[in-house]
Protein backbone atom coordinates (compact mmCIF):
# COMPACT_ATOMS: atom_id res chain seq x y z
CA UNK A 1 0.00 0.00 0.00
CA UNK A 2 1.35 3.35 -0.61
CA UNK A 3 2.43 5.71 1.85
CA UNK A 4 1.73 9.21 1.85
CA UNK A 5 4.57 10.01 2.91
CA UNK A 6 6.96 12.43 0.34
CA UNK A 7 10.15 11.58 0.15
CA UNK A 8 11.53 12.48 -3.39
CA UNK A 9 13.09 10.91 -6.21
CA UNK A 10 14.44 7.71 -6.18
CA UNK A 11 16.91 6.64 -9.03
CA UNK A 12 17.68 3.27 -9.94
CA UNK A 13 20.33 2.36 -12.87
CA UNK A 14 22.12 -0.89 -14.14
CA UNK A 15 25.65 -0.94 -15.33
CA UNK A 16 28.09 -3.41 -17.02
CA UNK A 17 27.33 -7.31 -18.25
CA UNK A 18 23.54 -7.92 -18.19
CA UNK A 19 22.45 -10.98 -15.89
CA UNK A 20 19.42 -12.59 -15.63
CA UNK A 21 17.31 -11.09 -12.82
CA UNK A 22 17.95 -7.75 -13.24
CA UNK A 23 13.98 -6.57 -14.51
CA UNK A 24 13.48 -8.32 -10.87
CA UNK A 25 15.74 -5.84 -9.39
CA UNK A 26 14.11 -2.67 -10.59
CA UNK A 27 10.70 -4.11 -10.24
CA UNK A 28 10.97 -4.83 -6.55
CA UNK A 29 12.86 -1.20 -5.89
CA UNK A 30 10.13 0.40 -7.58
CA UNK A 31 7.01 -1.09 -6.52
CA UNK A 32 8.24 -0.81 -2.86
CA UNK A 33 9.67 2.73 -3.28
CA UNK A 34 6.83 4.34 -4.65
CA UNK A 35 4.65 1.92 -1.79
CA UNK A 36 7.54 4.21 0.44
CA UNK A 37 6.64 7.76 -0.87
CA UNK A 38 9.42 8.26 -3.36
CA UNK A 39 8.80 8.98 -7.18
CA UNK A 40 10.96 6.76 -9.21
CA UNK A 41 12.89 7.20 -12.32
CA UNK A 42 15.22 4.99 -14.26
CA UNK A 43 18.01 6.51 -16.22
CA UNK A 44 19.10 4.70 -19.25
CA UNK A 45 22.09 2.54 -20.02
CA UNK A 46 23.91 2.99 -16.51
CA UNK A 47 26.32 6.13 -15.58
CA UNK A 48 26.61 6.89 -19.53
CA UNK A 49 24.23 9.51 -19.95
CA UNK A 50 24.69 10.87 -16.51
CA UNK A 51 28.38 11.60 -17.34
CA UNK A 52 27.66 13.33 -20.06
CA UNK A 53 25.14 15.73 -18.19
CA UNK A 54 22.42 14.73 -19.81
CA UNK A 55 19.74 15.15 -17.69
CA UNK A 56 16.82 14.04 -20.19
CA UNK A 57 17.55 10.48 -20.44
CA UNK A 58 15.75 8.70 -17.92
CA UNK A 59 12.20 7.45 -17.42
CA UNK A 60 9.66 7.80 -14.78
CA UNK A 61 8.69 4.06 -13.00
CA UNK A 62 4.75 3.39 -12.12
CA UNK A 63 4.12 -0.02 -10.73
CA UNK A 64 2.31 -0.71 -14.18
CA UNK A 65 4.97 -0.43 -16.07
CA UNK A 66 6.99 -2.58 -13.96
CA UNK A 67 4.78 -5.42 -12.20
CA UNK A 68 5.01 -7.44 -15.15
CA UNK A 69 8.57 -7.92 -15.66
CA UNK A 70 10.24 -9.92 -13.09
CA UNK A 71 10.47 -12.91 -14.80
CA UNK A 72 12.00 -11.20 -18.01
CA UNK A 73 15.48 -10.77 -19.23
CA UNK A 74 17.50 -7.98 -20.34
CA UNK A 75 17.09 -4.97 -18.85
CA UNK A 76 14.26 -2.42 -19.34
CA UNK A 77 16.70 0.40 -18.77
CA UNK A 78 19.60 -0.68 -20.41
CA UNK A 79 22.91 -1.11 -19.29
CA UNK A 80 26.76 0.39 -20.23
CA UNK A 81 30.07 0.30 -18.27
CA UNK A 82 30.78 4.36 -18.54
CA UNK A 83 32.89 4.47 -15.64
CA UNK A 84 32.02 8.41 -14.19
CA UNK A 85 35.14 7.87 -11.80
CA UNK A 86 37.39 7.90 -14.58
CA UNK A 87 37.43 12.14 -14.69
CA UNK A 88 36.18 14.67 -11.99
CA UNK A 89 34.11 16.18 -15.28
CA UNK A 90 31.93 13.10 -15.70
CA UNK A 91 31.68 12.88 -11.96
CA UNK A 92 30.40 16.24 -11.54
CA UNK A 93 28.40 15.80 -14.47
CA UNK A 94 26.87 12.87 -12.60
CA UNK A 95 26.47 14.77 -9.62
CA UNK A 96 25.32 17.98 -11.47
CA UNK A 97 22.41 15.68 -12.89
CA UNK A 98 21.25 13.95 -9.79
CA UNK A 99 21.32 16.77 -7.97
CA UNK A 100 19.00 19.11 -10.83
CA UNK A 101 16.35 16.22 -11.15
CA UNK A 102 16.36 16.58 -6.98
CA UNK A 103 17.02 12.57 -6.41
CA UNK A 104 17.38 12.10 -2.93
CA UNK A 105 18.20 8.06 -3.53
CA UNK A 106 19.86 6.09 -5.59
CA UNK A 107 20.21 1.93 -6.70
CA UNK A 108 22.96 0.72 -8.60
CA UNK A 109 22.78 -2.78 -10.22
CA UNK A 110 25.65 -4.12 -11.04
CA UNK A 111 29.56 -5.87 -10.76
CA UNK A 112 32.25 -4.63 -8.73
CA UNK A 113 32.89 -1.33 -11.46
CA UNK A 114 29.55 -0.41 -10.54
CA UNK A 115 29.90 -0.68 -6.94
CA UNK A 116 32.30 1.43 -6.87
CA UNK A 117 31.41 3.97 -9.05
CA UNK A 118 28.16 4.00 -6.16
CA UNK A 119 30.27 4.06 -3.85
CA UNK A 120 31.65 7.67 -5.64
CA UNK A 121 28.34 9.39 -5.81
CA UNK A 122 27.47 8.66 -2.17
CA UNK A 123 31.13 10.03 -1.17
CA UNK A 124 30.65 12.95 -3.63
CA UNK A 125 27.46 13.84 -2.75
CA UNK A 126 28.47 14.26 1.23
CA UNK A 127 24.94 12.53 2.29
CA UNK A 128 22.50 14.39 0.31
CA UNK A 129 22.09 11.22 -2.09
CA UNK A 130 21.12 7.87 -0.16
CA UNK A 131 23.23 4.82 -1.93
CA UNK A 132 22.50 1.24 -2.05
CA UNK A 133 24.16 -1.12 -4.59
CA UNK A 134 22.90 -4.53 -5.55
CA UNK A 135 25.62 -6.57 -6.84
CA UNK A 136 25.35 -8.83 -10.02
CA UNK A 137 27.21 -10.99 -12.05
CA UNK A 138 26.78 -14.67 -13.69
CA UNK A 139 30.32 -15.24 -13.11
CA UNK A 140 29.50 -15.63 -9.04
CA UNK A 141 32.89 -14.12 -8.40
CA UNK A 142 31.93 -10.80 -6.07
CA UNK A 143 33.08 -11.88 -2.22
CA UNK A 144 29.15 -12.00 -0.61
CA UNK A 145 29.31 -13.55 3.06
CA UNK A 146 29.79 -17.09 2.97
CA UNK A 147 28.45 -19.06 -0.11
CA UNK A 148 25.79 -16.40 -1.18
CA UNK A 149 25.45 -16.74 -4.86
CA UNK A 150 25.45 -13.68 -6.87
CA UNK A 151 22.06 -13.11 -8.19
CA UNK A 152 21.80 -14.48 -12.43
CA UNK A 153 24.54 -16.93 -11.84
CA UNK A 154 21.54 -19.89 -11.40
CA UNK A 155 19.91 -18.86 -14.09
CA UNK A 156 23.09 -18.70 -16.29
CA UNK A 157 24.17 -22.19 -15.20
CA UNK A 158 20.91 -23.37 -15.44
CA UNK A 159 20.53 -22.76 -19.37
CA UNK A 160 24.48 -23.10 -19.76
CA UNK A 161 24.37 -26.81 -18.43
CA UNK A 162 21.15 -27.37 -21.12
CA UNK A 163 23.36 -26.08 -23.80
CA UNK A 164 26.65 -28.31 -22.95
CA UNK A 165 24.23 -31.41 -22.51
CA UNK A 166 23.19 -31.05 -25.95
CA UNK A 167 26.71 -30.51 -27.25
CA UNK A 168 27.74 -33.99 -25.72
CA UNK A 169 25.28 -35.53 -27.17
CA UNK A 170 26.15 -34.01 -30.40
CA UNK A 171 29.80 -34.80 -29.67
CA UNK A 172 29.22 -38.75 -28.47
CA UNK A 173 26.78 -39.10 -31.94
CA UNK A 174 29.45 -37.94 -34.31
CA UNK A 175 32.64 -38.87 -32.58
CA UNK A 176 33.86 -35.63 -31.92
CA UNK A 177 35.22 -33.19 -29.30
CA UNK A 178 33.60 -29.55 -28.16
CA UNK A 179 35.70 -26.90 -26.71
CA UNK A 180 33.18 -24.37 -24.89
CA UNK A 181 34.52 -21.49 -23.64
CA UNK A 182 32.44 -20.36 -20.65
CA UNK A 183 32.42 -16.61 -19.41
CA UNK A 184 34.05 -15.71 -16.39
CA UNK A 185 36.59 -13.27 -16.23
CA UNK A 186 38.28 -13.54 -12.85
CA UNK A 187 36.80 -17.13 -11.28
CA UNK A 188 35.92 -20.07 -13.15
CA UNK A 189 32.30 -20.72 -10.31
CA UNK A 190 30.43 -20.63 -13.83
CA UNK A 191 32.70 -22.87 -16.01
CA UNK A 192 32.75 -25.35 -13.30
CA UNK A 193 28.97 -25.33 -12.22
CA UNK A 194 28.18 -25.97 -16.02
CA UNK A 195 31.05 -28.46 -16.41
CA UNK A 196 30.25 -30.40 -13.39
CA UNK A 197 26.37 -30.16 -13.48
CA UNK A 198 26.83 -31.22 -17.08
CA UNK A 199 29.04 -33.81 -16.63
CA UNK A 200 31.53 -32.18 -18.83
CA UNK A 201 34.49 -34.53 -19.78
CA UNK A 202 36.78 -31.91 -18.56
CA UNK A 203 36.64 -28.53 -16.71
CA UNK A 204 39.51 -25.88 -16.69
CA UNK A 205 39.87 -22.99 -14.54
CA UNK A 206 42.08 -20.37 -13.87
CA UNK A 207 42.35 -20.97 -9.88
CA UNK A 208 43.62 -24.76 -10.38
CA UNK A 209 47.18 -23.10 -11.28
CA UNK A 210 47.09 -21.64 -7.78
CA UNK A 211 48.38 -18.43 -8.97
CA UNK A 212 51.60 -19.74 -11.05
CA UNK A 213 51.83 -18.82 -14.81
CA UNK A 214 49.32 -20.52 -17.14
CA UNK A 215 50.45 -21.49 -20.51
CA UNK A 216 48.03 -22.32 -23.55
CA UNK A 217 50.64 -25.18 -24.18
CA UNK A 218 50.08 -26.50 -20.18
CA UNK A 219 46.16 -25.75 -20.73
CA UNK A 220 46.21 -27.83 -24.22
CA UNK A 221 48.51 -30.86 -23.15
CA UNK A 222 45.48 -31.35 -20.29
CA UNK A 223 42.95 -31.58 -22.82
CA UNK A 224 45.35 -33.99 -24.80
CA UNK A 225 45.72 -36.07 -21.76
CA UNK A 226 41.97 -36.56 -21.57
CA UNK A 227 41.65 -37.19 -25.39
CA UNK A 228 43.86 -39.98 -25.28
CA UNK A 229 42.65 -41.58 -21.16
CA UNK A 230 39.61 -41.54 -23.50
CA UNK A 231 40.54 -43.34 -26.38
CA UNK A 232 42.49 -45.71 -24.16
CA UNK A 233 38.81 -46.53 -22.65
CA UNK A 234 37.60 -46.92 -26.42
CA UNK A 235 35.87 -43.43 -26.37
CA UNK A 236 36.63 -40.96 -29.17
CA UNK A 237 34.35 -37.95 -28.14
CA UNK A 238 34.51 -35.70 -24.95
CA UNK A 239 33.37 -32.06 -23.83
CA UNK A 240 35.76 -29.64 -22.29
CA UNK A 241 34.60 -26.62 -20.84
CA UNK A 242 37.27 -23.76 -20.13
CA UNK A 243 36.60 -20.86 -18.23
CA UNK A 244 37.44 -17.34 -20.23
CA UNK A 245 39.38 -16.45 -16.96
CA UNK A 246 42.28 -18.37 -19.15
CA UNK A 247 43.01 -15.77 -21.11
CA UNK A 248 43.95 -13.06 -18.56
CA UNK A 249 45.74 -15.75 -16.80
CA UNK A 250 47.89 -16.34 -19.40
CA UNK A 251 47.84 -12.28 -20.46
CA UNK A 252 48.43 -10.99 -24.07
CA UNK A 253 51.99 -12.23 -23.81
CA UNK A 254 51.34 -15.46 -23.32
CA UNK A 255 48.70 -15.98 -25.89
CA UNK A 256 50.96 -14.45 -28.07
CA UNK A 257 53.87 -16.73 -27.81
CA UNK A 258 51.45 -19.42 -28.66
CA UNK A 259 50.41 -17.92 -31.73
CA UNK A 260 52.93 -18.50 -34.69
CA UNK A 261 54.85 -15.62 -35.03
CA UNK A 262 53.23 -14.17 -32.32
CA UNK A 263 50.35 -12.67 -34.33
CA UNK A 264 47.43 -12.70 -31.87
CA UNK A 265 45.38 -10.26 -34.19
CA UNK A 266 44.05 -13.77 -36.08
CA UNK A 267 42.24 -14.32 -33.10
CA UNK A 268 40.49 -11.26 -32.44
CA UNK A 269 41.65 -7.47 -31.28
CA UNK A 270 43.36 -6.67 -27.37
CA UNK A 271 41.09 -4.27 -26.39
CA UNK A 272 39.85 -3.02 -22.82
CA UNK A 273 36.59 -1.37 -21.52
CA UNK A 274 36.35 2.22 -19.48
CA UNK A 275 37.15 0.57 -16.35
CA UNK A 276 40.63 -1.28 -17.81
CA UNK A 277 39.67 -4.72 -18.30
CA UNK A 278 40.99 -6.83 -21.49
CA UNK A 279 37.15 -7.11 -23.93
CA UNK A 280 37.84 -11.14 -23.73
CA UNK A 281 35.07 -11.46 -26.11
CA UNK A 282 37.24 -9.91 -28.68
CA UNK A 283 39.54 -12.68 -28.71
CA UNK A 284 38.49 -16.40 -29.95
CA UNK A 285 39.98 -18.27 -27.64
CA UNK A 286 38.19 -21.37 -28.16
CA UNK A 287 39.47 -21.00 -32.00
CA UNK A 288 43.14 -20.68 -30.58
CA UNK A 289 43.04 -23.25 -28.49
CA UNK A 290 41.40 -25.57 -30.67
CA UNK A 291 44.22 -24.60 -33.67
CA UNK A 292 47.63 -25.22 -31.67
CA UNK A 293 45.80 -28.99 -29.66
CA UNK A 294 45.25 -29.75 -33.69
CA UNK A 295 49.14 -28.93 -34.61
CA UNK A 296 49.98 -30.79 -30.87
CA UNK A 297 48.11 -33.91 -31.65
CA UNK A 298 49.58 -33.82 -35.41
CA UNK A 299 53.02 -34.28 -33.61
CA UNK A 300 51.51 -37.27 -31.70
CA UNK A 301 50.11 -39.04 -34.90
CA UNK A 302 46.29 -38.25 -33.95
CA UNK A 303 43.83 -36.36 -35.91
CA UNK A 304 40.75 -35.45 -34.74
CA UNK A 305 37.74 -32.80 -35.66
CA UNK A 306 37.12 -30.41 -32.67
CA UNK A 307 34.46 -27.72 -32.94
CA UNK A 308 35.09 -24.45 -30.36
CA UNK A 309 31.90 -22.87 -28.81
CA UNK A 310 31.54 -19.56 -26.62
CA UNK A 311 29.01 -19.98 -23.93
CA UNK A 312 27.95 -16.72 -22.59
CA UNK A 313 26.38 -14.11 -24.39
CA UNK A 314 23.28 -16.64 -24.84
CA UNK A 315 22.92 -17.12 -20.64
CA UNK A 316 23.06 -13.06 -19.65
CA UNK A 317 19.65 -12.28 -21.27
CA UNK A 318 17.87 -15.38 -20.33
CA UNK A 319 14.50 -15.06 -18.31
CA UNK A 320 15.16 -15.79 -14.95
CA UNK A 321 15.07 -19.09 -12.93
CA UNK A 322 12.33 -19.20 -10.22
CA UNK A 323 15.26 -18.96 -7.66
CA UNK A 324 16.69 -15.68 -9.28
CA UNK A 325 13.28 -13.99 -9.64
CA UNK A 326 12.65 -14.64 -5.92
CA UNK A 327 16.30 -13.82 -4.96
CA UNK A 328 16.16 -10.47 -7.04
CA UNK A 329 12.66 -9.48 -5.51
CA UNK A 330 14.49 -9.90 -1.90
CA UNK A 331 17.46 -7.79 -3.40
CA UNK A 332 15.12 -4.80 -4.52
CA UNK A 333 12.46 -4.65 -1.29
CA UNK A 334 16.32 -4.86 0.93
CA UNK A 335 17.76 -1.55 -1.10
CA UNK A 336 14.44 0.30 -0.41
CA UNK A 337 14.70 -0.69 2.98
CA UNK A 338 18.17 -0.15 3.57
CA UNK A 339 18.02 3.56 1.66
CA UNK A 340 15.03 4.31 4.50
CA UNK A 341 17.08 2.95 7.64
CA UNK A 342 19.12 5.30 10.01
CA UNK A 343 21.89 3.78 8.59
CA UNK A 344 22.34 5.04 5.06
CA UNK A 345 22.60 8.77 5.94
CA UNK A 346 26.08 6.86 7.60
CA UNK A 347 27.20 4.73 4.54
CA UNK A 348 26.13 3.78 1.34
CA UNK A 349 26.12 -0.27 1.03
CA UNK A 350 25.63 -3.04 -1.03
CA UNK A 351 22.40 -5.00 -0.47
CA UNK A 352 23.12 -9.12 0.66
CA UNK A 353 21.24 -11.34 2.34
CA UNK A 354 22.45 -14.14 4.64
CA UNK A 355 19.73 -17.02 5.93
CA UNK A 356 17.01 -14.70 5.27
CA UNK A 357 18.02 -11.45 6.44
CA UNK A 358 18.94 -8.15 4.59
CA UNK A 359 22.76 -7.86 5.42
CA UNK A 360 23.62 -3.92 3.96
CA UNK A 361 27.73 -4.03 3.73
CA UNK A 362 29.34 -0.91 3.75
CA UNK A 363 31.63 0.31 0.59
CA UNK A 364 34.45 0.76 2.42
CA UNK A 365 34.23 -2.83 3.65
CA UNK A 366 33.45 -4.22 0.74
CA UNK A 367 35.93 -2.64 -1.82
CA UNK A 368 39.98 -2.68 -1.46
CA UNK A 369 41.13 0.53 -1.06
CA UNK A 370 43.71 0.03 -3.64
CA UNK A 371 42.20 -0.91 -6.64
CA UNK A 372 38.34 0.66 -5.95
CA UNK A 373 36.89 -3.00 -6.45
CA UNK A 374 35.25 -6.18 -5.25
CA UNK A 375 37.62 -8.69 -4.12
CA UNK A 376 37.97 -11.74 -5.77
CA UNK A 377 35.73 -14.73 -4.94
CA UNK A 378 37.75 -17.60 -6.80
CA UNK A 379 36.84 -20.93 -6.76
CA UNK A 380 38.27 -22.86 -3.25
CA UNK A 381 40.46 -25.81 -4.82
CA UNK A 382 40.81 -26.71 -1.53
CA UNK A 383 37.35 -27.96 -0.84
CA UNK A 384 35.25 -31.03 -1.35
CA UNK A 385 33.38 -29.54 -3.90
CA UNK A 386 36.00 -29.13 -6.06
CA UNK A 387 37.57 -32.58 -5.05
CA UNK A 388 34.00 -34.03 -6.01
CA UNK A 389 34.55 -32.27 -9.47
CA UNK A 390 37.86 -33.63 -10.55
CA UNK A 391 36.67 -36.93 -9.36
CA UNK A 392 34.12 -37.00 -11.78
CA UNK A 393 36.38 -35.47 -14.88
CA UNK A 394 38.45 -37.74 -17.08
CA UNK A 395 42.30 -36.32 -16.81
CA UNK A 396 45.26 -37.45 -16.91
CA UNK A 397 46.50 -38.67 -12.80
CA UNK A 398 49.60 -39.30 -10.81
CA UNK A 399 47.69 -43.21 -10.48
CA UNK A 400 47.70 -43.29 -14.12
CA UNK A 401 51.62 -43.66 -14.34
CA UNK A 402 52.10 -45.70 -10.77
CA UNK A 403 49.64 -48.32 -12.35
CA UNK A 404 52.31 -50.21 -15.31
CA UNK A 405 49.64 -51.04 -17.21
CA UNK A 406 47.34 -48.50 -17.30
CA UNK A 407 50.63 -46.64 -18.24
CA UNK A 408 51.26 -48.83 -21.80
CA UNK A 409 47.72 -48.68 -22.54
CA UNK A 410 48.23 -44.37 -22.03
CA UNK A 411 51.36 -44.90 -24.46
CA UNK A 412 50.35 -47.01 -27.02
CA UNK A 413 47.40 -44.59 -28.08
CA UNK A 414 50.18 -42.60 -29.04
CA UNK A 415 52.64 -44.85 -29.81
CA UNK A 416 55.45 -44.13 -27.53
CA UNK A 417 57.10 -46.18 -25.16
CA UNK A 418 55.65 -45.82 -21.05
CA UNK A 419 59.27 -44.39 -20.39
CA UNK A 420 58.45 -41.33 -23.00
CA UNK A 421 55.07 -40.57 -22.09
CA UNK A 422 55.46 -40.50 -18.67
CA UNK A 423 58.45 -37.67 -19.85
CA UNK A 424 56.47 -35.93 -22.39
CA UNK A 425 53.51 -35.62 -20.14
CA UNK A 426 54.47 -36.66 -16.26
CA UNK A 427 54.70 -32.80 -15.58
CA UNK A 428 51.11 -32.61 -15.70
CA UNK A 429 51.14 -34.46 -12.50
CA UNK A 430 54.05 -33.14 -10.83
CA UNK A 431 56.80 -36.03 -11.83
CA UNK A 432 59.64 -34.28 -13.24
Amino acid sequence: MANSVKRGKLGILVGGGPAPGINGVIAAATIEGINQGFEVIGFRDGFKYLAEGDSQRYTKLTIDDVKHIHLRGGSILGTARTNPAKSETSMHNVLDVLNKLGVTALVTIGGDDTAFSASQVYRRAEGRIRVAHVPKTIDNDLPLPGSTPTFGFETARHYGVQIVRNLSEDAQTTSRWYIVVSMGRSAGHLALGIGKAAAATLTIIPEEFRGRPVTVEEVCDIIIGSIIKRRAMGRHYGLVVLAEGLIEAMGEKGLMQAVPGGQLERYGKVIRDDHGHLRLGEIAFGRLIKDVLSSRLGELGLKMTFIDKDLGYELRCADPIPFDAEYTRDLGYGAIKFILSPEAANYGAIISFIDGKMVPLPFDKMLNPETGRFNVRKVNVDGEAYECALHYMIRLERADFEDVAQLARLAAVVKMSPEQFKQRFGYLVGLS
